[in-house]
């Protein structure tokens, strides 16, 4: 800002620090657009500009983000006059004043500039928790839009699901207005994982050509592609170039290896005109950012070096293998992972959770969060209890009512080493397979194809099949349609997701094909991709084992993907992510299909939606009624399946709703 425009704009609200060198604010002037940037700050992308009506004085105050960061600050500094720290001792009844009193005297909206080619418009916001009504809406836009350059187009974007209740009873006339998932569609640029890295970039234009050239990507190149598939080995960076879900398989890969990770939409025109194909570049992510960092580089000397991640071996913890039996899965806890896998153990403790309850279930929401002493009595609001002190029952409670978990039985990792001891060739195969990862050999992949061929043909025994199936009689009578899911003891570790390397399967009907199932989940603990992830971070073969879990397959009326927390957001406690498809949890996890995506809020409650996917309209309320509930599932969850007493670890939670009721099909921890 060049001194005349700033002497400017300070004389026309006079109003700066004392040194007359930085703007505070601008008071009742029009928000040109040069002032719009004499002030604003970055979000996700976005240059923006806090604004707060004062009804009172009939004021309006354009803040400059680099003053103050919240609207909470500059109210109480420069309007009230008062103390910071007197207002953070009574921040809930000031957050109450100025988002859910009807009568409030503080309006409070962020303004963000938007430009697509060569056409630009702001769009108007509330804070996420407001509960300002139609009327109320509606003399706030009006207020700020008298007080905007008048050139430029000027949209009201809910900021949840109520104000796009309430915005519905206004005509559009009245109130232009633009939902978040249509900003969301129209994006160029999302971080997916935020991260700077150096490697070879490696562009490909069709999964053909990656097919192709799939054995000479290395763990230092950077990936390229419309839709990253799958089935990537350890890299250095991923780059997709159509939109894609954070929660696929690939995407929570990325998140766990801790690589950038990024949506960029044309891409490939920027890899050509800068010819950055093959070469090596800097790669960097940042959410505040409009577009990914591509920088050409020398190649850095420490790529002739082996990564840290390589060298250093995961401890896997000792499994029991012995005369275990197959079992119920309401008789497991968390410590039976030793003996039948860590998603059989994390199922056998939720039902545990359910029977018998848990005094780790308040956890998240007992830590102090200054200047706020705790969350309890967010949480006591949201079950509608009746004494805050006493939160535990009504939680359980609220759990017992929400959730089922379709019933099922477990197969241990002890049958599944005795089958493969039972045969000497599959035995000689495996000690062919451990040798020749030794010696680094390339024939790693065949090795992997025949032996997962040996287990495909070789028939299960009968006194197993026998075993088994008369569990399934005692277990699951009746269940016409069954799940086959892996469990093993290598995935959901510390720095190793395994996310999507093991197999499962759906729909799943006879005896015969229960036990060709079966036999596909035990092949896939042997599959060329699971072989060589586990062998790039140090995870050692004879480490590894599988359980496998039988379920009653529900039908569901939409299922989906949720993580405990907000992925774009890590400072963000108040959300969780929600990913939603009318099809299946696998067309989210695979990445095929664009899923609804929406924030829950489980602090003050509320959701908001942030992409419809590949769908052409929202879900209804009933639905997002069933997300809101689920979403407080999610975070009661969390605080028992944390590993340490800040309750702060993440989970990563499949499920499937069937006429309103909740079923949980897999509770893991989410990768960061």
């Amino acid at each position: 800002m060049n001194k005349t425009n700033k002497e400017s704009l300070t004389n026309s609200q006079n109003e700066t620090d004392s040194n007359n060198e930085e703007v505070v604010s601008l008071i009742n002037e029009k928000l040109t657009l040069q002032a719009f940037h004499q002030l604003s700050g970055i979000l996700a992308g976005y240059p923006f500009v806090k604004t707060v009506v004062d009804k009172e004085k009939k004021e309006i105050h354009f803040i400059n983000h680099k003053r103050y960061q919240f609207h909470a600050d500059f109210i109480c500094e420069q309007i009230l006059k008062e103390d910071i720290n007197v207002m953070l001792n009574k921040l809930d009844d000031f957050n109450n004043s100025v988002y859910s009193d009807p009568d409030r005297r503080f309006y409070l909206g962020i303004i963000a500039l938007h430009s697509k080619e060569k056409e630009s418009f702001f769009s108007f916001e509330t804070v996420e928790v407001d509960t300002m009504n139609s009327s109320m809406l509606e003399f706030f836009y009006n207020f700020v839009k008298k007080n905007l350059d008048p050139g430029i187009p000027f949209l009201f974007k809910p900021a949840n699901h109520i104000q796009e209740t309430f915005v519905a009873e206004i005509d559009p006339a009245d109130i232009p207005r633009i939902y978040s998932h249509e900003i969301f569609a129209a994006s160029n640029f999302i971080a997916l994982n935020k991260g700077i890295s150096r490697g070879r970039l490696r562009y490909f234009e069709n999964e053909k050509e990656y097919r192709d050239k799939f054995n000479t990507i290395e763990w230092h190149d950077i990936l390229v592609m419309d839709r990253v598939p799958d089935d990537i080995p350890r890299i250095s960076g991923i780059i997709n170039g159509k939109h894609t879900t954070p929660l696929s398989h690939t995407n929570v890969l990325a998140s766990g290896w801790d690589i950038p990770n990024a949506i960029q939409i044309g891409v490939d025109e920027q890899i050509k005109k800068e010819d950055l194909n093959n070469c090596w570049i800097k790669y960097e992510v940042d959410s505040n950012d409009s577009a990914v960092k591509l920088k050409k580089i020398e190649k850095p000397a420490e790529m002739e070096n082996k990564p840290d991640w390589h060298t250093q071996q995961i401890k896997l913890e000792a499994p029991e293998t012995v005369h275990t039996p197959v079992e119920n899965l309401n008789r497991l806890r968390l410590s039976d992972r030793f003996r039948y896998g860590t998603k059989t153990a994390n199922l056998g403790e939720l039902n545990r959770i359910l029977k018998e309850g848990s005094q780790r279930l308040l956890g998240f929401y007992q830590i102090s969060r200054p200047p706020r002493e705790n969350l309890l009595p967010y949480l006591k609001k949201l079950l509608n209890a009746d004494n805050e002190k006493e939160l535990l029952k009504p939680s359980l409670e609220f759990l017992k009512s929400a959730i089922k978990i379709p019933r099922g039985i477990a197969i241990p990792f002890s049958i599944h080493q005795e089958f493969l001891q039972g045969s000497a060739q599959i035995q000689q195969q495996i000690g062919k397979l451990k040798m020749a990862l030794e010696l680094h050999h390339k024939n790693i992949d065949p090795l992997c194809l025949a032996l997962e061929k040996m287990i495909r043909s070789r028939r299960i025994p009968t006194k197993f099949r026998d075993y088994i199936d008369s569990e399934i009689v005692k277990h699951l009578g009746g269940v016409s349609n069954f799940v086959v899911r892996s469990s093993s003891n290598a995935e959901d570790l510390e720095n190793f997701s395994a996310a999507g390397i093991y197999e499962s399967i759906n729909h799943v009907s006879t005896a015969d094909k229960i036990f060709d199932s079966i036999k596909d989940v035990w092949a896939s603990l042997l599959s060329p991709r699971s072989v060589r992830l586990r062998h790039e971070s140090g995870i050692p073969l004879d480490d590894c084992y599988m359980g496998v879990i039988i379920q009653e397959e529900v039908p569901a009326g939409m299922g989906g993907v949720m993580v405990t927390k907000n992925p774009a957001n890590n400072c963000d406690f108040r959300n969780v992510y929600i990913n939603v498809s009318s099809k299946s949890v696998k067309s989210v996890v695979e990445g095929t299909d664009l899923p609804y995506q929406y924030l829950y809020n489980i602090v003050e409650g509320g959701g908001r939606t942030l992409s419809i996917g590949a769908a052409k309209k929202d879900l209804g309320n009933d639905k997002k009624k069933v997300l809101q509930k689920l979403s407080l599932v999610g975070k009661l969850l969390q605080s028992h399946f944390s590993q340490d007493y800040t309750f702060s670890t993440p989970l990563d939670i499949e499920w499937i709703e069937k006429d309103g009721d909740i079923y949980i099909l897999q509770v893991r921890p989410y990768a960061k």
